[in-house]
Parts: C-alpha cells; structure tokens; sequence
C-alpha cells in the first residue's frame, strides 16, 4: 500500500509545489496566459492559495516520509480534494466548460487520501 501511496502522492505533490510557487511569486500579467480567472480574483488571495498548496505539497510528502506525525498527509489530500471543488466551481461559474484537469486532480487527491488512511498514514 505504501507503494501505491507514493506512486499517486508524489507527483500530485511535484504538481501542487510548482502550481502553489507560481502563484505565490508571479505576477498577474505573468498569470493571465495560463489562469484566466486571475483577473476577477484579489492577488493577495491568489498568493494565499499559492502558499497554501506549496504547504499542502509538503504536507503529502514530509509527515509519511520521516514518520513523524504522518496524519497531515490524509488532511492534505482532504484539502486538495476540497480545493478542486472549490476551482471547479470557479470554472463553471465563468462559464469556462474546460475542468478536465480539475477532475483528474480532485480524483488523484482522493485516491491519494484513501491510500493514506489504507497505509496507516492517518
């Protein structure tokens, strides 16, 4: 099961770290061209959404890798499964039809959450 955790963990972590790093250090106009919705949205609210993936990112990684309180993993894939909801809704709102990878991460989340309760890891 640890296998399986860490096959689906991994790169949904790498995804979020570099997504939340974007977000957080660029600016708006360096946004637009690949997330339209930046431009209806407050950027201290995109940084925050930034700096909260990078953490989710570790928190997937870190706990189960040194052992050390490993539940933040279950909690982070909870997260990342609520913030998809969350961007899925923004999505549609605008009208935008084109949630593919929003699914496709809000399923890997989940996957991701139940191997860390499977794993022991809550």
């Amino acid at each position: 099961m640890n296998i399986a955790y860490w096959t689906v963990a991994v790169p949904l972590a790498l995804f979020y770290l570099y997504s939340g790093a974007v977000k957080a250090v660029r600016s708006r106009e360096r946004l637009r061209p690949m997330m339209a919705w930046v431009d209806t949205t407050p950027m201290p609210a995109i940084r925050t959404i930034g700096v909260i993936e990078v953490l989710g990112a570790t928190g997937l990684v870190l706990p189960p890798l040194t052992g050390i309180a490993p539940w933040p993993a279950l909690a982070a894939a909870i997260g990342f499964v609520l913030l998809q909801i969350g961007a899925t809704r923004v999505h549609l709102s605008r009208g935008d039809r084109r949630i593919a990878l929003n699914v496709t991460l809000m399923a890997a989340a989940a996957v991701t959450a139940a191997l860390a309760g499977f794993a022991g890891l809550a």
